[in-house]
């Protein structure tokens, strides 16, 4: 005889015991997980860098904020793509909050049916929830769109250096202007 509908559900509701091995197990399993970087994640990082310097290894794909006393954070990004590579010393010269974005002109000569202003804070607007201008032209350390957070990890940039929202916001909180930047060969 086959149960009626009702009471085989009622039997279905977890009790309190029965909650507790769930909320038991579940954390059982978050510690046994691999360790995965997030923001903020301090990394063991020999370097002759002064603490307080942003070092950008584009062939990593990984940006150090150098803590000193061989450690540095760690942040994956999207580097600049073939050809639109840079190496060398900069300085940051600018911090700003969801930034408007302007095209340079030689991405609107590639893709000239971008705006000629992207406001602050719109979905398609590249810069993402910070920037973090550098002493050379046209180049920043700056979020991403939904869209374009699936290129964090690879090289597709205008020679900017992009990265997750939730990286830069922490990055930002930790620069100030004046802070050296050294993207390695």
């Amino acid at each position: 005889m086959v149960p009626p509908v009702n009471s085989f559900f009622r039997n279905l509701r977890p009790n309190a015991s029965f909650r507790k091995r769930l909320s038991a197990l579940g954390l059982l399993f978050l510690c046994v997980l691999p360790q995965t970087v997030w923001a903020g994640t301090v990394v063991p990082y020999v370097t002759e860098a002064a603490p307080g310097t942003i070092v950008i290894n584009a062939n990593q794909r990984k940006l150090f904020f150098v803590l000193g006393g061989g450690k540095a954070v760690s942040y994956p990004i999207g580097a600049p793509r073939h050809g639109d590579e840079w190496s060398g010393r900069a300085t940051v010269n600018g911090k700003f909050v969801r930034p408007d974005w302007i095209p340079p002109p030689e991405v609107k000569i590639e893709e000239p049916f971008l705006p000629d202003r992207v406001k602050g804070g719109a979905p398609n607007n590249p810069m993402g929830a910070r920037a973090i201008t550098l002493d050379r032209t046209d180049i920043a350390i700056h979020g991403s769109t939904r869209r374009m957070r699936s290129t964090i990890g690879g090289a597709a940039s205008h020679g900017c250096i992009r990265m997750f929202n939730e990286d830069v916001i922490d990055l930002y909180n930790r620069v100030h202007v004046g802070t050296p930047v050294v993207m390695l060969p």
